[in-house]
């Protein structure tokens, strides 16, 4: 089978070993074609176990959607045409739009395509938490625009969370959702949970800089914690993807007096971050609203007890008192009191990270996740031969 991924992931040549290792894993069911995004300005075409068809990286989120609105459509229809890709699998309703655009156009030319959307978080609102948007208005009525489009010439669904599934049940009523969660290269993140190495008194956050994670909230709490906890640290480990809130939360650390105290540390490769992850003693995330949340099980896999927004996938990793804690989404007070506690019960802190150590390495596996394309890619068949 000939299978077109579309999506917004940036990859970089040679890729990175984590997208290197999903993308080998997943060419033992498939000759996989990939559109995306080059880490810079300059489109790239390679091929690493899959073929890579990527779009430059405009600095403005909007130029990025203008992008794959327009080349999107064409690369895939032309994968269509000249390569018989006969599946495409559109990483977000709004990649989705693109790829709807181009199955309609293979329609009229005689030939049938199935349309696979995925649903990695909260289309509706995740957007607006990620940074200030003009003409909201305008926009939130674009953006429902191309989901539904998307969502209508939709084969088939797959979420990778209770809450993404109830998201598209409600788009799509009636359609057949697929539902396994989102890649991580896990076995990276439990190798480095077996080292015996001193922990120290590090929290540490990881993903992007955006004020959909609630980061701003973190640093406020964690100037709570160091208040009956001075020797506390907080690492913020994470690329700049609004780079006008990260320069807020800079001003906010000075602001409160923690220079020295929060360090900003950029992206990483994976094994650094588990590497990071198993030193913490406590990683936080404090998003508003999140799809899964996948660094959540990737830090409990290396051993390490989570503090969690009760937001999305997270309640379904993060066990409540047993693997770690869930506060609710912005509450500054609570999620101060959560990680103090932490930091003042270690016999109890190390419980908790063997538990979720545990529950980790049964959640996800690259097994599961092979066969989850696995499963989608057998009933894209069986579009296929339908009359």
């Amino acid at each position: 089978m000939k299978v077109c991924f579309l999506g917004g992931a940036r990859y970089s040549q040679p890729l990175d070993a984590a997208s290197e290792k999903k993308w080998r894993l997943l060419s033992k069911i498939g000759e996989m074609f990939i559109i995306g995004f080059s880490q810079d300005f300059r489109p790239r075409k390679f091929t690493q176990h899959a073929h890579f068809y990527l779009l430059p990286k405009f600095p403005l989120p909007i130029l990025r959607y203008l992008t794959m609105f327009t080349a999107g459509p064409i690369l895939a229809l032309w994968l269509i045409l000249r390569r018989g890709v006969r599946v495409l699998v559109a990483q977000s309703p709004y990649e989705g739009f693109a790829a709807a655009i181009a199955k309609v156009l293979a329609r009229l030319v005689g030939l049938q395509v199935v349309l696979i959307v995925e649903n990695h978080g909260d289309f509706e609102v995740s957007l607006f938490l990620q940074r200030r948007v003009r003409c909201r208005s305008l926009y939130r009525w674009l953006m429902r625009r191309t989901a539904r489009f998307a969502l209508r010439h939709a084969n088939l669904l797959r979420a990778v969370s209770n809450s993404t599934r109830k998201q598209l049940e409600t788009w799509s009523p009636g359609k057949t959702i697929v539902q396994f969660p989102a890649w991580t290269d896990i076995e990276a993140f439990l190798k480095a949970g077996e080292s015996e190495k001193a922990r120290k008194p590090v929290i540490l956050y990881a993903g992007v800089l955006t004020p959909l994670k609630g980061i701003h909230h973190l640093i406020r709490a964690f100037a709570r914690v160091v208040r009956e906890f001075p020797e506390a640290r907080l690492e913020i480990v994470g690329r700049d993807e609004n780079p006008e809130y990260a320069e807020e939360l800079r001003r906010e650390v000075a602001r409160l007096g923690l220079n020295g105290r929060v360090s900003f540390v950029g992206e990483v490769s994976q094994v650094e971050l588990a590497n990071k992850m198993h030193r913490s003693c406590i990683f936080v995330l404090p998003s508003l609203s999140e799809g899964l949340g996948r660094v959540v099980v990737e830090a409990m896999a290396t051993g390490t007890p989570v503090v969690g927004s009760c937001v999305g996938g997270i309640p379904e990793m993060v066990q409540d008192g047993l693997t770690g804690f869930l506060v609710p989404p912005g509450d500054e007070e609570a999620l101060a009191e959560r990680l103090l506690w932490l930091l003042k019960h270690p016999q109890e802190a190390e419980d908790m990270s063997r538990r979720a150590r545990e529950f980790a390495r049964s959640f996800f596996s690259s097994e599961t996740y092979l066969a989850g394309y696995k499963r989608l890619f057998e009933m894209a068949e069986e579009v296929l031969k339908s009359p």
